[in-house]
């Protein structure tokens, strides 16, 4: 139900935290490969059956780095998009509709939440 007295959230004023159950890795070409390990009971059994492998690797592209190693739990988005603008420039525009939606993304696999 829709609150009249409930301020509106500006998405850009959100903290983005890295979950404590994801790990990553610095690849030797300087990007990061975030690890998601399968080590739930429902996830051991679906290994036994069908023989899938114990964890999956993400990797990050420049951008997607740059980001992921920005988030520290205490930048907020906004200050987040600023750094990504001075590094990439005019290569990360339009920079809040791209950031916003990387960090949906994360937030919907449980990489990150918002604190």
């Amino acid at each position: 139900m829709f609150n009249k007295n409930k301020k509106a959230q500006n998405y850009l004023d959100y903290i983005p935290k890295k979950s404590e159950k994801i790990h990553w890795i610095e690849k030797e070409d300087g990007l990061t490969q975030i690890i998601i390990y399968r080590d739930s009971l429902f996830e051991r059994i679906v290994r036994k059956l069908f023989f899938t492998p114990d964890k999956y690797k993400i990797d990050l592209d420049k951008m997607g780095s740059f980001i992921w190693n920005q988030i520290d739990g205490e930048k907020t988005i906004y200050e987040i998009s600023q750094l990504v603008k001075a590094e990439f420039k005019e290569e990360a525009e339009p920079i809040y509709e791209r950031l916003i939606q990387y960090m949906s993304i994360l937030k919907n696999n449980k990489f990150i939440e918002f604190i």
